[in-house]
């Protein structure tokens, strides 16, 4: 990520994107065949189509707040609304689980260029869970992966996603200007993704999450091979920065 001197941004695209992905152990979806996922591809599909109404949403909108003591703490990023509109909702609802990854970065500001200080992601997974009928959510950081609980609606999940976090990179104290700059990315994901993140929540690909690899790299291994996003989903991708500060 770069930094983005115009303040913010927000961009909505199509295909496939080359960042890592992470997904939770937790609520795996045992015996759903491939017949049924075609069955619910097509259920999408036809859905999408007809252009089905959705009630009233917000818009999207990423959130940085710098702290009160920058050398003590670090910001608070919030993103409200993410799960929002059709080409989002639907497909989850059918079992295709959203992805969110956050990445924040610390910047202090040079005559040539801006220096990259300290950096932060982590992912949050959103999926349908069709036997419990309930939206998981599930954070992932550093090769923990958290459950922030179930709910029935999809409304109360996108308000559990949207929940403001610490982001733990303080600033170090210093005369020069800093910054920090929040990017973060959602797509619903495809077919084979799904398929290799099932592998993993069902322990298949056990040795990824016991320490011996990072479970972010097993699944990007499956998204960054396949270039065919579901029925041509979006990518929404946000970035946002700070205003410049000192951390004496």
């Amino acid at each position: 990520m770069r930094p983005n001197p115009s303040g913010s941004s927000c961009v909505w695209s199509t295909g496939s994107s080359g960042r890592d992905a992470r997904s939770g152990r937790r609520g795996a979806d045992p015996g759903v065949t491939a017949r049924e996922r075609c069955v619910a591809v097509l259920g999408v599909a036809l859905a999408l189509s007809r252009g089905a109404p959705l009630a009233a949403q917000g818009r999207p909108t990423l959130d940085i707040q710098l702290p009160a003591q920058v050398t003590a703490e670090g910001p608070v990023v919030s993103a409200r609304d993410m799960l929002s509109g059709a080409r989002i909702r639907e497909p989850l609802a059918a079992g295709f689980p959203a992805r969110l990854h956050f990445t924040v970065e610390l910047w202090s500001e040079s005559a040539l260029l801006d220096k990259l200080e300290r950096r932060a992601e982590y992912y949050v997974i959103v999926r349908h869970i069709a036997l419990d009928d309930m939206y998981e959510v599930t954070r992932i950081e550093e090769e923990r992966a958290q459950s922030l609980g179930k709910f029935k609606r999809v409304d109360d999940a996108e308000r559990q996603v949207g929940r403001a976090v610490r982001v733990g990179i303080a600033a170090p104290r210093s005369t020069r200007k800093m910054y920090y700059q929040a990017a973060l990315s959602v797509e619903i994901l495809s077919l084979s993704d799904l398929d290799e993140i099932d592998r993993w929540l069902k322990g298949e690909l056990r040795p990824a999450i016991s320490g011996e690899r990072n479970p972010g790299t097993v699944v990007s291994r499956g998204l960054k091979a396949f270039v065919a996003r579901l029925l041509g989903g979006e990518t929404r991708e946000y970035e946002l920065r700070t205003a410049t500060f000192v951390p004496r």
